[in-house]
Formats: C-alpha cells, structure tokens, sequence
C-alpha cells in the first residue's frame, strides 16, 4: 500500500500549524542541514574505532542476539557460506535474494537464488545491509528497488551480506552515514536486532515472532 499521499497530508497539516504554507523551500532545507551539521552529539559510552574492533564489537553483539556471524575474505565467497550454513540446519537452498547481489557466484555455490522481492512461501531470504553497528550488533537496511525491505522480514530465515568497511560503531554514525550518502531518509529504514522475538506471553521469549527465526550474518572481511 502506497502511504506517500497520506504522509504529505499530514506534514502539510504540520506547516499549516506553524503558519507555514506550500512545500518546504531551499533556504527551509539548509537551515534544517544546517542545524542537523551543527548540533552536537550527545554523550556516548567508549567505542571501537579501528576496523578489526569494530567487527569483534560487532560479533560480540549479534551473538548475544542469537544472531548466528561468519567470516570470509571476499563478497564472491558468501555464497558458498550462506550454502554451507543452509545445509548445516538441513535448510532449503532455493532462496530468494536482493537484485542487489545478482552478480555474485549463488548457481556455482548451489544455491538457486530468485532475484526479486520475497513472497510468503520463501522461507529463506538473503540480503545485503546499507551498515551495521558495532553496539549494538544490529543490521541496518534501506529499501529501494533493489533492496526490497521485506527480504529481511519475510522469511523464516535471513542471511546478511555485510562488507567490513560498513561496519560503524554506533546509531548515530549509521545516520550520518545516511546523510551524508543518500542526503534524505528512504521510504523505510530498518534495524535489523536478531530473530525476531517476543515475551508477551508468561514472560516467556518466543522466536520468530514476527518475522524470521534465525539470522545469520556473513562479515566480508574484503569488502
């Protein structure tokens, strides 16, 4: 369902209500950049800075999640990772992945690799990540045409791509990082904690949930 006419409806009732009237102009839009650059950062407990810090932070992380991590030396070796993972669990191979990673090697690795954007029978799902972020062992995906957001929600399970050099310390790098690569938030942004989970009955974890039972994260030491 397209929301896009509802959200300038209501961002149009919010100008009305400053006084404000029509879309927001070029000197609206600096003065919000402006201010977004200048504000500064709240305070931050210590955090890994170097590349190999940031990616054992990172794991640490994900794995209290209960996010399963692997390493390899190269985006052309994930393949052969997510097929080694899938077989371990007696997992199907026939997976549904972003059109983002179409050029990687998924037939020679034995996987079957549907390039497009997941229905409700996939049951396994790959996708890359925009970033991801070391405190907190979290994925952070964009959705675009060729990063579909439902690759990660879908499926009962979801394998991530994340190249080492998107790994950033902490929330607020990932949206600085957005800022400064994409200038404006996408349609949808998701962070991505571990299986999806819930304790709302008798206090009891339940994976699964509302989305996948297992996450699994292939780090691209090359990438």
């Amino acid at each position: 369902m397209d929301t896009s006419a509802a959200r300038r409806n209501i961002l149009a009732r919010i100008r009305s209500a400053q006084g404000r009237h029509g879309t927001s102009t070029d000197a609206e839009r600096a003065a919000a950049d402006d201010y977004v650059t200048r504000h500064p950062a709240g305070p931050r407990p210590p955090l890994p800075q170097t590349r190999d810090e940031l990616i054992a932070r990172f794991r640490l992380e994900a794995e209290r999640l209960a996010t399963t991590v692997a390493e390899v030396e190269a985006l052309d070796d994930a393949p052969r990772e997510a097929a080694r993972y899938l077989q371990s669990l007696d997992l199907s191979t026939d997976v549904v992945a972003w059109p983002a990673l179409s050029t990687l090697p998924w037939t020679q690795a034995g996987i079957n690799a549907s390039l497009r954007r997941p229905e409700d029978a996939d049951l396994v799902g790959i996708t890359g990540c925009f970033c991801a972020t070391a405190e907190t062992g979290s994925l952070v995906l964009l959705s675009g045409v060729e990063t579909p957001a439902s690759g990660a929600l879908l499926p009962e399970t979801h394998i991530a791509v994340v190249p080492a050099s998107r790994v950033v310390a902490a929330h607020e790098d990932a949206f600085a990082l957005i800022r400064a690569e994409r200038g404006e938030l996408p349609r949808a942004v998701n962070f991505v904690s571990g299986p999806s989970r819930t304790g709302d009955i008798e206090q009891t974890i339940v994976l699964g949930a509302h989305g996948p039972y297992r996450v699994h994260v292939i780090v691209v030491r090359g990438a």
